[in-house]
């Protein structure tokens, strides 16, 4: 639980710089590119290349994958049929809130069924997930205060989502205790799919909208990928 609440606090860190610092958009949006190249390697590297490796069925991935992916696309649909009609202020936001729980969530399961085996975390999983979170919550804080949300409402919802990480962890380790590869691989794929989800929904449009369609946005997007993997392969 403490691992997971290390890798999950970063998402109060982001709200607090969102608050402290008035962030341009085109910084904001270079922010977002970022942190979508974080997450691409994040998916590739710590989360699909992972769940292949310790399945034991070949359709654990094949299921998790596109079920993370839906469940998230519903989801967002149901934050925006829920703010058409108002201001619709925040609806980016909580898209992103959104994939940061559907991704968080099974992700620290997964740290704490990861222990069962004696082993310390990989610490480079713990950093992409804590470098991961800061983007996303800075994005998303901001969108949420520019749709009038209270900064303590903003701090509430990100609580309840660190929160929720420390305790799934603690769940993971106890609730997957002998539990098949299997198992793991689709908590890891439902995860992996989830995310991607969200970067082609929320974070990469939104990236390019920020910075006025910049094509330098690949750029950033392709160094966070670059800083993720090396943190990947020195684990």
């Amino acid at each position: 639980m403490g691992w997971a609440l290390l890798g999950a606090s970063s998402l109060l860190l982001g709200a607090f710089v969102a608050f402290a610092v008035p962030i341009p958009r085109t910084v904001l949006g270079f922010i977002l590119a970022f942190g979508a190249g974080v997450l691409i390697s994040a998916v590739a590297y710590e989360l699909v290349e992972e769940a292949v490796t310790v399945s034991a069925d070949s359709y654990a991935v094949a299921i998790g994958f596109p079920l993370g992916a839906l469940v998230f696309f519903l989801g967002d649909v149901a934050i925006d049929r829920r703010l058409k009609g108002s201001s619709g202020g925040g609806a980016g936001g909580l898209g992103i809130v959104l994939g940061a729980v559907l991704d968080g969530i099974p992700e620290s399961v997964v740290i704490g069924a990861s222990l069962l085996t004696g082993e310390t975390a990989s610490v480079a999983v713990i950093v992409a997930v804590f470098l991961s979170n800061i983007p996303e919550s800075i994005s998303a804080s901001s969108d949420l205060l520019r749709g009038g949300w209270s900064r303590w409402k903003v701090l509430l919802l990100w609580a309840i989502v660190v929160a929720a990480s420390g305790l799934a962890a603690g769940l993971g380790y106890v609730a997957l205790e002998g539990a098949t590869g299997s198992w793991v691989a689709a908590i890891q794929a439902f995860a992996a799919g989830a995310i991607l989800t969200m970067l082609a929904d929320e974070m990469i449009p939104e990236a390019f909208e920020y910075t006025e369609h910049n094509k330098t946005v690949g750029l950033a997007l392709a160094f966070g990928f670059a800083l993720s993997a090396a943190l990947s392969f020195a684990d």
